[in-house]
């Protein structure tokens, strides 16, 4: 058999392991579980991670350094691709996170709002007007070439000390 004469069905399906039907079969009597102990017996789970006692790998590397991810912000991210596909914004309209709660991008408003720029192949028509925590550079553009206002809710460091993002101070 060649490379090219297999079919995309060769191996999709694959029968499950049968275990404990006979001696015949290799997977017999104690059927690959060993003999006595807790790893024979029904019922025993291992511990992901656990390595019999030993020292787990996790715990035997260093820690050094210090970082940041625990003090990172989640968002809701949200494309303006995806709230102008929505019936209600079709034709413009208020957006705010509360809207896209009911119509279902988003779970809740518990986190702050992201709203992006990607469009798909066509441009933004529809004027809205969007209440969102943060806007990407490209989403506030094209929201605004399009006769629709943007309100930014939440607050950033560079907004605060009163800089310009990328620069340094």
């Amino acid at each position: 058999m060649m490379i090219h004469e297999i079919t995309p069905l060769a191996g999709k399906y694959k029968a499950r392991k049968r275990i404990g039907r006979g001696q015949g079969s290799g997977h017999g009597k104690t059927s690959g579980r060993g003999h006595k102990g807790q790893h024979s017996r029904s019922g025993f789970s291992r511990r992901a991670g656990y390595e019999g006692g030993q020292m787990p790998y996790f715990r035997r590397l260093q820690v050094r350094g210090f970082n940041n991810a625990n003090f990172r912000q989640l968002f809701w991210v949200v494309n303006l691709r995806s709230i102008v596909e929505l019936e209600q914004f079709k034709n413009g309209g208020d957006v705010t996170p509360e809207a896209l709660v009911q119509a279902g991008l988003i779970r809740d408003t518990k986190r702050p709002l992201k709203i992006l720029g990607d469009t798909g192949e066509q441009d933004l028509s529809a004027k809205l007007n969007i209440t969102a925590a943060r806007f990407s550079a490209s989403a506030r553009r094209k929201v605004t070439e399009a006769g629709g206002t943007v309100n930014e809710t939440g607050t950033r460091r560079d907004k605060i000390k009163g800089r310009t993002p990328g620069s340094d101070g």
